[in-house]
């Protein structure tokens, strides 16, 4: 079963949609291999003007799948692919977004989280740390800010993700909401976003991104291979086989105080 919809088309914007509803959209190999494929086409394809990146269900991306994670390499190649391609790569967020996935959102050149979206780097619960999707997310995070949520796992909204640069705009009221109202607040915050997109010229928007994403590119050109290593080898040890095996289990870690 394939684990990525579309692609949809709309006046040169084109919609890639995370649909695997059984692992809430878990970073699995196939869902990283599906998307890295979609994006190889909306480069080439020069009808397409931008790409936004959204999901089904009420969750964004709940990181990596703890079940069958994907090659650490191939999860960095494809957030580098979204920082490089020549075209905007735009989030649209209605649900939660746990740990992998911020490293997604910090890839997209743009972000929109409505109300009832949710984000938590919880890999230090896991035994685990922020290590690859550091690249992306470090340049745009502020320090204090990555660094109690980088240590702490609290889960934020989207006020907050927006106060610290993880996202573009909080679209809607907070609180609660039902999803076609939460769905609205977000299409509507971003349908001035696209309109841009759509009025800009395909060089212009190339080269800007350029200027936009030297930094986040640079990171990745001098830090993935250390961090490659330093994921492989987080995953690989014992403490976080007892996280990973904790919360497939929905119990505690020992060490929790």
């Amino acid at each position: 079963m394939k684990a990525l919809a579309g692609p949809a088309h709309d006046r040169g914007i084109t919609t890639l949609t995370l649909d695997s509803p059984a692992n809430r959209n878990a970073l699995s190999a196939a869902l990283v291999g599906e998307l890295t494929a979609a994006l190889d086409t909306c480069a080439a394809d020069d009808t397409v003007r931008a790409v936004v990146l959204t999901h089904t269900g009420n969750t964004f991306c709940a990181g990596a799948d703890l079940t069958a994670p994907p090659d650490p390499a191939a999860f960095v190649a494809l957030m580098r692919r979204i920082v490089a391609l020549p075209k905007p790569v735009v989030a649209r967020v209605t649900g939660h977004v746990r740990a992998g996935g911020l490293g997604l959102l910090g890839a997209c050149d743009i972000s929109a989280a409505g109300p009832d979206a949710s984000f938590a780097l919880t890999e230090s619960r896991l035994g685990l740390a922020p290590a690859v999707i550091s690249m992306p997310l470090l340049p745009r995070l502020d320090p204090r800010a990555a660094a109690r949520y980088y240590l702490t796992g609290e889960r934020f909204d989207a006020t907050e993700a927006s106060r610290i640069g993880l996202i573009t705009l909080a679209a809607g009221p907070t609180g609660p909401a039902e999803d076609t109202e939460d769905a609205e607040d977000i299409d509507k915050a971003l349908a001035p976003v696209l309109d841009g997109l759509r009025k800009a010229s395909p060089q212009g928007l190339a080269a800007s991104k350029k200027l936009v994403t030297a930094t986040v590119l640079s990171n990745f050109d001098q830090h993935a291979e250390d961090l490659i290593a330093r994921s492989a080898a987080l995953f690989a040890s014992a403490e976080a086989r007892e996280g990973m095996t904790a919360f497939l289990e929905r119990r505690d870690p020992a060490w929790v105080l």
